[in-house]
């Protein structure tokens, strides 16, 4: 066995070992401690691979992340400057529950200007992230057993935090010849089964990059509005990430007569590059928001003041910054389905949008690596990869769609050139 195999097994074997110690102990709490609902959820994948590759960093390998969504372009100057202005001028106090008043207005005039949408700023919720936005939500509709679909492949922690909310996901899986869409059809089939509260779309999608047209949300709405108790959570987080010169479309613009179904959730971390400045938004019905923003005053408060205003510079600064970012993520998006597809057994669609490519690499499956390693699924290759090419990818179990994996591109180019030729290497190993 050569050292690299050595090195592998190793690797996994300290792996395997201290997931059963953690298990072991894990087994020794009394579960009674626990509630049932934090025992129903899983961390986040992301994350977990994401902590994993750190760990390896720490120990002295060279670790390549493609797996964390998060842009690797500079919060642009207006918004850090504004940040700091904020500090200097002592802004750093409790602020309105919902958030100061001149950053929901904006956020009105956002929805107004770019989705033809017309809200006032007490329709408006700003929040601690895009995640806690969804969060509020849930915790201000949901009831015990309440039913809430959501197409997949999804973002991971939209299942987690329905169970968070002792609700039930109703999964509805997509297919890659459908470009991970779901149908009116199949949204119809469940509906008809089974009453639903909650719809989830989310469009620049992530992980798949897929867009829904305007079209699709039409059809998507002449079923919504069969039922008039189904509220639509639509996550437009990633907007302004968009490719080929097409149009966005978001479910209430398409369909005005169904705001009042509606919620639509946004922020500043993709578009503005301020993944930690931790600054999430949505506009909805009144009283959705009012609830929502009851339910933020007995969490957090108040968003982050500081972060509050570079938010507001952002939404009411240029965007040249913006358009720079777009042209090199639809640069690198084209490269990397290349060079994906140049893999023996991955192959990879164009994405619409957002950061991200999903191949599939079912092709993979059940083929072993030199040291005899069995590549069961696709959790199992993303282990593998990262101990043998210190190349982290999210496996497509997270996502609700085993078989695929997810590269994220925001990385520099010679970065993802170095990951993928990694790749390659470890794959063409194979056999």
């Amino acid at each position: 066995m050569n050292d690299s195999g050595c090195r592998l097994n190793s690797g996994m074997h300290l792996w395997k070992k201290n997931l059963s110690v953690v298990l072991s102990l894990w087994h020794h709490f009394d579960m009674n401690r626990l509630s049932t609902r934090v025992q129903k959820i899983k961390p986040s994948a992301t994350l977990a691979i994401t902590a994993k590759a750190a760990e390896m960093r720490a120990a002295g390998r060279s670790v390549i992340s493609l797996s964390v969504g998060e842009p690797d372009f500079d919060t642009p100057l207006a918004a850090r400057e504004a940040g700091i202005a904020a500090i200097n001028s002592g802004f750093t106090r409790y602020t309105a529950v919902a958030g100061i008043p001149e950053l929901r207005q904006a956020i009105a005039e956002k929805f107004s200007r770019d989705n033809h949408m017309d809200y006032s700023p007490a329709e408006v919720l700003v929040s601690t992230g895009g995640k806690q936005c969804i969060f509020n939500l849930l915790m201000a509709v949901m009831n015990p057993g309440d039913h809430a679909v959501i197409p997949s492949p999804y973002w991971v922690s939209y299942p987690d935090m329905v169970k968070l909310t002792d609700g039930v996901p109703i999964i509805i899986p997509t297919l890659a010849e459908n470009q991970f869409k779901m149908s009116a059809e199949q949204l119809q089939a469940v509906l008809v089964q089974q009453p639903c509260k909650v719809l989830f779309l989310n469009s620049p999608s992530n992980p798949t990059g897929m867009v829904y047209t305007a079209d699709e949300l039409m059809a998507i709405g002449a079923v919504v509005r069969h039922y008039p108790d189904l509220l639509v959570v639509t996550d437009d987080m990633y907007e302004k990430i968009i490719f080929d010169g097409k149009p966005f479309a978001t479910f209430a613009e398409v369909n005005p007569d169904l705001k009042e179904q509606t919620v639509t959730f946004n922020g500043v971390s993709k578009a503005y590059c301020m993944t930690g400045w931790r600054i999430g938004f949505c506009v909805g019905p009144l009283d959705i928001i009012k609830a929502m923003s009851k339910v933020q005053g007995q969490s957090t408060s108040n968003p982050n003041s500081i972060a509050q205003k570079a938010a507001l510079a952002a939404l009411k600064g240029p965007t040249d910054a913006l358009d720079e970012m777009v042209a090199t993520y639809e640069k690198r998006r084209g490269w990397l389905v290349h060079a994906i597809n140049a893999i023996a057994g991955m192959h990879a669609m164009m994405p619409d949008g957002a950061f991200y490519v999903f191949p599939s690499v079912s092709a993979l499956i059940g083929k072993k690596t030199e040291s005899g390693l069995v590549i069961e699924d696709d959790v199992a290759l993303c282990e593998w990869l990262l101990e043998d090419s210190g190349v982290a990818l999210v496996p497509g179990t997270a996502f609700g769609a085993p078989g695929f994996v997810r590269f994220s591109y925001a990385v520099a180019q010679e970065t993802l050139e170095d990951a993928v030729s990694r790749i390659a290497k470890a794959v063409a190993s194979l056999r």
